[in-house]
């Protein structure tokens, strides 16, 4: 009887040390855990100091969901039509007009900087901290229009385990998002761990005023920085300064973002998660106009980028969803 009990009290214990319990055992997961381990043990050919185990990880469609679209376009449109009847030239002007009309492939088309486009017009003109305000207030009461949740109960549970066995294994890790920082930072660190200083994206232009005797920082209708494609390893260098040694991403606008990375020398891991599972999430890639990965698929493998299949790979997709064999 003895024996039984602690064999019934090792299963569970047996399960919970698995700090990637939602990841299939795979060759996603494998590739994942052979890297880290080869990157911190001390003594191996392929160690990497503290110092420079950088991860860095895309946000929309790699962290959380970004279907039907971008989670802060949702967050823009809501302000755009609260403010249509002030500006009427809007009707006719893209991407105003997609933005009123809610079309969809038009917004998609219009990609990060018509978002910036918009964001600079519903939002400019207010200081940063005001801005934080707005974030924290929708991103605690929005809900995604399919799942009927809020968008933060839309991050990926394989994803927030990874974050965190990074971080337990001495790695520093940072978002590099093609979306606003300004939208990110409010929450990143309640959600994923991540601090503000660690977020990296899109951002418009800051200006130091004081207004009424307070010194404050107001945002102008200025494109500051695009994050996205070519500018994601621009901003990386710029904000961090050193190279990553792991990166994530899901789409081609993340393509020159791994690429950069695992062109250094020494070990790299480079990661696409493909969207491939209709029923828990969403089925996407080539022909989609968010979060389109064609390019990756075609060069993954030539890279050595590992493919990262939500069917295959994941057992549980969202912090609430029931766990399952992710095995087809």
């Amino acid at each position: 009887m003895r024996i039984l009990t602690l064999l019934l009290l090792w299963v569970p214990l047996a399960a919970a040390a698995d700090p990637l319990a939602s990841w299939d055992d795979g060759q996603a997961k494998q590739a994942i855990t052979g890297f880290v381990a080869a990157v911190t043990q001390a003594g191996s050919p392929d160690f990497v100091p503290e110092s420079e185990r950088i991860a860095v990880f895309d946000n929309d469609g790699t962290l959380w969901v970004e279907q039907p679209i971008y989670i802060q376009l949702a967050f823009v449109l809501e302000r755009i039509g609260e403010l249509a009847d002030e500006h009427p030239e809007w009707r006719e002007e893209q991407p105003f007009k997609a933005a009123l009309a809610r079309d969809g492939v038009a917004l998609g088309e219009a990609g990060m900087e018509g978002l910036m486009q918009l964001l600079m017009a519903t939002h400019a003109g207010v200081s940063s901290s005001e801005f934080a305000a707005l974030t924290a207030d929708w991103i605690a009461t929005a809900r995604h229009p399919r799942f009927e949740r809020h968008y933060t109960e839309l991050v990926y549970q394989p994803m927030l385990e990874l974050l965190d066995y990074l971080r337990d294994n001495g790695f520093k890790t940072f978002i590099v998002s093609g979306g606003g920082i300004a939208f990110l930072r409010p929450w990143a660190e309640r959600v994923y761990g991540i601090p503000p200083e660690q977020v990296v994206g899109s951002q418009i232009a800051l200006e130091y005023e004081v207004i009424d005797g307070v010194p404050t920082l107001v945002r102008k209708p200025e494109i500051a920085f695009i994050d996205d494609k070519a500018g994601k390893p621009v901003g990386i260098w710029r904000h961090i300064g050193r190279r990553p040694i792991l990166a994530f991403g899901n789409s081609d606008g993340d393509y020159q973002m791994l690429e950069w990375t695992t062109a250094g020398e020494g070990k790299r891991l480079g990661l696409l998660l493909h969207h491939d599972d209709a029923e828990r999430e969403y089925a996407y890639d080539r022909d989609s106009h968010i979060g389109r990965l064609d390019k990756g698929l075609d060069d993954a493998a030539d890279k050595g980028w590992a493919l990262v299949s939500i069917q295959r790979d994941w057992r549980r997709v969202f912090p609430w969803s029931p766990t399952a064999d992710a095995s087809p």
